[in-house]
């Protein structure tokens, strides 16, 4: 009969997950999610480009500067060069902890009020 209840393990239709789905985003809770994400994601990206451009434009117009040696072989370019490595590995260890503090906790509450986590088969991919 159209009036009983479905098992909890029969399959949700396609149009109650779209309508879940669309409940979620938009909810001020995933709007709070999508900002705290844009707002480490855009000043970081900005910074990195500036930071990497900075070493093009140097590299490029200031030549003598950019030769000056500091001790043996090394000079500034290298050492510059050497800095866009460690700078893009802060940024990623830096997104981590971020991620884990306050977007990671939020995702998961959001995932999980919608039914996408499972404890046999853990979060959907």
């Amino acid at each position: 009969m159209s009036t009983d209840t479905p098992a909890p393990d029969t399959p949700v239709p396609a149009e109650s997950a779209a309508e879940r789905y669309l409940a979620v985003q938009r909810s001020d809770e995933f709007a709070g999610l999508r900002r705290a994400l844009r707002g480490f994601v855009f000043p970081m990206t900005v910074a990195f480009f500036l930071w990497y451009a900075l070493y093009v434009i140097l590299s490029a117009y200031a030549r003598d500067f950019m030769g000056a040696k500091l001790f043996g072989n090394i000079n500034v370019a290298l050492v510059f060069g050497l800095l866009q490595f460690v700078s893009t590995f802060l940024i990623a260890w830096l997104y981590s902890r971020f991620a884990d503090r306050r977007i990671d906790p939020v995702a998961d509450r959001i995932r999980a009020e919608i039914g996408e986590v499972t404890h046999e088969h853990g979060p959907r991919g």
